[in-house]
């Protein structure tokens, strides 16, 4: 697959460093930083995500009637 990057100067002139100085392509080069990039481009899930169950499946599907709900009832905020 083809896919086009702008890189500003400096970042094109070090990547081309990189490359002639290891003999490779800019494309290799780019290819490997990617591949290597921490965690891949998974951010880690903020404390406490599944920490706590409430037994219902279905609560993303009904979060606005159940805040409202709770605002009603004064349990919320």
């Amino acid at each position: 697959m083809s896919f086009t990057v702008e890189l500003d100067d400096p970042t094109a002139a070090a990547v081309r460093e990189l490359a002639a100085n290891e003999n490779r392509t800019a494309s290799e080069v780019i290819r490997d930083a990617v591949a290597a990039y921490p965690g891949k481009g998974k951010r880690p899930l903020p404390q406490g995500v599944g920490k706590y169950r409430s037994g219902q499946a279905d609560i993303a599907q009904h979060a606005r009637e159940i805040l409202r709900q709770d605002v009603q009832e004064g349990k919320w905020p």
